[in-house]
């Protein structure tokens, strides 16, 4: 049990340098998620396709595996965009509105009853941002992609759960990021029209930070948080997730010293922020005992 609180906390470190790496790699958002797709795919395909861990499908279940996988591709353009346009720490504040979102797409997708009370708080999480849009308009096009972003990320995790209820998950990512790598080769043409780039190799550095990202913060870190899965509950698994956004502001504080750069309206925002995840921990936490002494 230790080994494995451990490995889920390792993976919810390793994940907070998503945004990190996303301000050092210098290309644009665009070229970033299809190299990271790219890599991400190759080594997948090898890890767990040369281990025999990939499941036959039927074609319509793929193509239902890959357009949830295009859609996590979007969210990634969409997140790296916002870090891009603001910093790591204002993207990383939109992206909270993930609870929002989930609080309303799941009930609608599943077809159950809106939990009031995670409506709320997915509401004061939004109340947060609008704190942070209203005291620095800087930031304002990288907060609206964040925000985009939280909302594109609400809704594969929806999905994936049915996905998961017929096969094992190495199957269902390995084509889910290989039907995302081929979605994005076709828009990315288009998109670059829009948003030229001056290069679309990628350098030594980039490189360098790009199999960081793949390596490290994708493949390893899926694999952590898969073996606390199976030993851990997944109320503890959900929770131990929301870490993930305070992980990477104070890694971009310490590395980027973007601290120095916000305002007082940014911390204004990100207090209430934390401050509803800190409430809403500890009603999990006492709800999560109430079963446990009802159960005994």
């Amino acid at each position: 049990m230790k080994k494995a609180f451990f490995q889920l906390h390792v993976a919810v470190f390793l994940a907070g340098f998503t945004g990190i790496l996303g301000n050092l790699i210098t290309l644009n958002e665009g070229m970033l998620v299809w190299y990271r797709l790219l890599f991400t795919s190759i080594i997948m395909w090898v890890l767990y396709g040369l281990g025999k861990k990939m499941q036959p499908l039927p074609l319509r279940s793929i193509l239902r595996i890959s357009g949830v996988g295009f859609i996590m591709a979007l969210h990634w353009i969409t997140f790296y965009a916002s870090i891009k346009y603001a910093n790591v720490s204002v993207a990383l504040v939109s992206f909270s509105s993930l609870g929002f979102f989930t609080a309303l797409f799941e009930p609608l997708i599943l077809r159950k009853r809106i939990n009031k009370l995670e409506l709320l708080f997915g509401l004061m999480t939004i109340a947060g941002i609008a704190v942070i849009f209203h005291f620095d308009t800087n930031y304002k096009t990288g907060i609206i992609l964040g925000l985009i972003s939280g909302m594109l990320a609400a809704l594969f995790p929806i999905y994936n759960r049915e996905f998961l209820q017929g096969m094992n998950s190495e199957t269902m990512l390995t084509w889910q990021q290989t039907g995302a790598l081929v979605s994005v080769s076709i828009i990315l043409p288009f998109y670059l029209q829009w948003f030229p780039v001056e290069h679309f190799l990628i350098g030594r550095n980039d490189f360098f930070w790009m199999m960081f990202l793949v390596i490290i913060c994708s493949v390893i870190a899926f694999q952590f948080s898969s073996y606390a899965l199976r030993h851990l509950s997944a109320f503890t698994v959900n929770l131990s997730f929301n870490l993930e956004p305070v992980y990477g502001i104070l890694m971009a504080f310490v590395v980027f010293h973007e601290n120095k750069d916000l305002n007082g309206g940014f911390f204004l925002g990100f207090a209430i922020i934390l401050l509803v995840l800190l409430v809403h921990v500890l009603l999990l936490v006492r709800s999560e005992k109430r079963k446990r002494l009802a159960q005994m």
